[in-house]
Formats: C-alpha cells, structure tokens, sequence
C-alpha cells in the first residue's frame, strides 16, 4: 500500500470511525480541522513506528512533521521510507 494512502485509512478509521475515504485535502491541517488532538498524536507516532519500522524521537513531534498528510510522507521520506514524498 503506498505511504500516503496508509495515513489516510489509519486517520480516517481511527480519527474519523470511518471507511470512507479521507475527507480533506493531503495539505489540510490536522489540528485547525479537529482531526487530531495531542493524544491522537501519539497514537499516530505509534502507527508511525510500527507500520513503518522507525523510531520517532520527541523533538520530532511537531506540526511541521505531523500536521498534514503531506507533512507526514515527507518526514516519513527523511526518516528513508520508501519514496513517501510520491502523489
């Protein structure tokens, strides 16, 4: 499953208890939409660890990381997983 598609049905079934498809843009704010809230977060960063088999440190956890879709492929692409920047 490609890296963004696998953040999208993670958030939209454990975020939205839906099956539907992610209903936002890849670029829309996590947080100003209602999303995710801190606890959510941290949930995300352990899909993150275990779906994709590295280890995010604290300093890490920001919105510039975690706060978009978008946001996420392209840390995950930091982090050298795949080619998550990829539409």
């Amino acid at each position: 499953m490609e890296i963004k598609q696998a953040i999208r049905q993670f958030i939209a079934e454990n975020f939205l208890f839906s099956t539907d498809e992610f209903p936002f843009d890849d670029d829309a704010s996590f947080l100003e939409e209602g999303v995710i809230d801190s606890t959510g977060t941290l949930e995300l960063v352990i899909f993150l660890e275990e779906t994709f088999g590295f280890e995010v440190a604290d300093h890490e956890i920001e919105p510039d990381n975690f706060d978009s879709i978008n946001k996420l492929a392209a840390y995950i692409a930091r982090k050298g997983v795949g080619d998550a920047a990829r539409p």
